[in-house]
C-alpha cells in the first residue's frame, strides 16, 4: 500500500557573511536527508531555520522580529518547529538571546547542526532520520543551487580576537578542515560541473592542513600551507576560477603572493584594513601597521600589477579622531581601492572592544564619515572601470532576465550584457562599452 503521508517541507532563512550562506547548504543537505522539501513560504513550512548573524545589531533585531511572527504560524501548524543556529546561539553565554526567543524551539551553534536530526525527530515523530547523521560538521556535504559555482569551507573559528569582533565568541577557535576532505569536495564539485570555487575562513590565508600528507610531492611551495592548498586547487581539471575570503595582512606572506599569479587565481583580492591609523589598528588589536598593509598592497601589485582589490574599513571605532579617520581616507586613496565594505562601529556584547574602551563617536559622525569613505570610492571606482572600454573581459553568467545576462568578471567586476538563458553557468568573452561605478555593460563577444 502506497505511503500517503504528506512530506514535510522547510524554510531556511539565511543572514550575514559566505560562511553563513555555505552553512545553510549544510543544513539544507541534513534535511533532505530526512526526506523533507524546501518551501519558499514560511506558513507552509514544518521547520522554519533562521541561520543568524551577531555582526550588527540589526542582525540580531531582524531575527527577534522574525522569530515573532513565526511564531504566530504555529496556531495554524501546532507542530512548527521553529530553530535558530548561527552566530547568535554561538556567542549567547549567559542564555540572554534565548530568553528573548520564547518560540523558538531549537537554538543551536553552527558546530552542533549534525544534531539537527535527532532533535527534530524528538520534537515530531513524523521526521524519521535515515541513517546515522552525527558525523563531522565538516563532512557534510552543501545542497548547492548553483552547479557552476560553490563555496568550500576550508576554516571556521578565530584566534586573533580583534577587539570589535564576535567571531571567537560566535564560531569558537580557529579549527583547519581536513587537506583531504577540502580536495576531494572540490574534485566532486568539478566532476560536477562547477566552474568556481570560493575557499572561506574566518583567516583564510592562515590555512594549516592537519593532513599534510596529502599535499603533491610536486607542489612547488614549502613555507605556507594555504599557498600550497591553492596550488592544489589549481591542479583539478574543470575548475576554472579560484576566488578565496578573507585573508589577514599579516599572513600575506611570499608565497601566498606569488600564489596570487596562478592563472586559475581570479584577478581580485579582498584584504581587509579596518583603519588606516595606527593608534586605532592598536585599540582593534589588528596585529598589523598602517605601514605595513601598504608595502604589502605594493608587493602584491608588484606580483599581479593589475589586480583589483577591495578592503573592509570600520569608521567611528572607539576613540577614533577626526584626524585619524583622515589618515583612513589617506590610506584610501594610497592603495587606490576597487571597492570597500565601509562600516560604522557598533558595540557587539561580549568583545573586548565594549570592556576596554568607551563607543564614544557620536552616530552622526560615524554617519558623515561613512559617506566620506563612500563618495570618495564610488569616485575612484568610476575613474578606474574605464581602463575595461573597448577591452573584452571574461565573465561567468550567473542570471538572466528580460534578455540581460549578468554576471562577475575575472576582476569580479559586474558586466551587464545581452544575451541568451542558456548562458547561465558559462564563461563568456564580454567586448565594454560602458563602465559605471558598479556595473560594466557589454556586448558578447563572438
Amino acid at each position: 500500500m502506497a505511503d500517503t503521508t504528506p512530506q514535510l517541507k522547510y524554510h531556511i532563512l539565511t543572514f550575514g557573511c559566505q560562511m553563513n550562506k555555505n552553512d545553510s547548504e549544510r543544513v539544507e543537505s541534513l534535511l533532505r536527508g530526512l526526506n523533507m522539501t524546501t518551501t519558499p513560504a514560511p506558513e507552509d513550512a514544518d521547520v522554519i531555520l533562521m541561520n543568524s548573524c551577531s555582526v550588527r545589531q540589526k542582525a540580531e533585531d531582524r531575527i527577534y522580529g522574525m522569530a515573532r511572527n513565526f511564531a504566530q504560524l504555529k496556531e495554524k501548524n501546532p507542530n512548527l518547529i521553529i530553530c535558530v543556529t548561527g552566530c547568535m546561539p554561538g556567542r549567547d553565554k549567559d542564555g540572554g538571546m534565548r530568553e528573548k526567543l520564547p518560540g523558538v524551539d531549537l537554538f543551536f551553534p553552527t558546530k552542533d547542526m549534525i544534531h539537527l536530526p535527532k532533535w527534530l525527530g524528538e520534537l515530531n515523530p513524523g521526521i524519521r532520520p535515515l541513517d546515522d547523521l552525527e558525523k563531522d560538521y565538516f563532512a557534510l556535504h552543501p545542497t548547492l543551487t548553483k552547479t557552476y559555482q560553490a563555496f568550500v569551507t576550508i576554516q571556521t573559528g578565530c584566534n586573533h580576537f580583534c577587539t570589535y569582533c564576535v567571531v571567537p565568541f560566535s564560531r569558537g577557535l580557529e579549527v583547519n578542515r581536513s587537506l583531504k576532505q577540502i580536495l576531494d569536495e572540490t574534485r566532486h564539485l568539478a566532476e560536477t560541473g562547477c566552474k568556481e570555487v570560493t575557499l572561506l575562513g574566518q583567516i583564510v590565508n592562515h590555512y594549516v592542513a592537519p593532513d599534510p600528507q596529502f599535499f603533491s610531492p610536486q607542489n612547488p611551495y614549502t613555507n605556507s600551507d594555504f599557498a600550497k592548498l591553492l596550488w592544489e586547487v589549481s591542479q583539478i581539471p574543470g575548475i576554472e576560477r579560484i576566488h578565496w575570503t578573507a585573508p589577514h595582512p599579516i599572513f600575506m606572506t611570499d608565497e601566498v603572493i606569488d600564489a596570487l599569479a596562478l592563472p586559475k587565481q581570479v584577478n581580485y583580492l579582498h584584504l581587509p584594513v579596518q583603519s588606516g591609523n595606527n593608534e586605532v589598528l592598536r585599540r582593534m588589536n589588528r596585529r598589523h601597521t598602517r605601514e605595513f598593509y601598504i608595502e604589502t598592497i605594493k608587493k602584491i601589485r608588484a606580483a599581479r600589477p593589475d589586480i583589483a582589490i577591495g578592503t573592509d574599513i570600520i569608521v567611528g571605532f572607539c576613540g577614533e579622531t577626526d584626524e585619524q579617520f583622515r589618515d583612513t581616507v589617506e590610506l584610501y586613496k594610497e592603495c587606490d581601492f576597487d571597492i570597500s565594505y565601509n562600516a560604522q562601529y557598533s558595540q557587539r556584547s561580549g568583545t573586548l572592544a565594549v570592556k576596554a574602551f568607551r563607543d564614544d563617536v557620536p552616530q552622526a559622525e560615524k554617519r558623515r564619515r561613512w559617506w566620506v569613505l563612500q563618495e570618495l570610492m564610488e569616485d575612484i571606482v568610476k575613474k578606474k572601470n574605464q581602463k575595461y572600454v573597448n577591452s573584452a573581459v571574461s565573465v561567468l553568467v550567473e542570471q538572466w532576465s528580460h534578455g540581460w545576462c549578468e554576471g562577475n568578471s575575472f576582476e569580479m567586476k559586474r558586466v551587464r550584457f545581452k544575451g541568451d538563458q542558456s548562458l547561465i553557468g558559462c564563461i563568456c568573452p564580454v567586448e565594454i562599452y560602458k563602465a559605471e561605478e558598479w556595473m560594466l555593460w557589454g556586448r558578447a563577444s563572438t
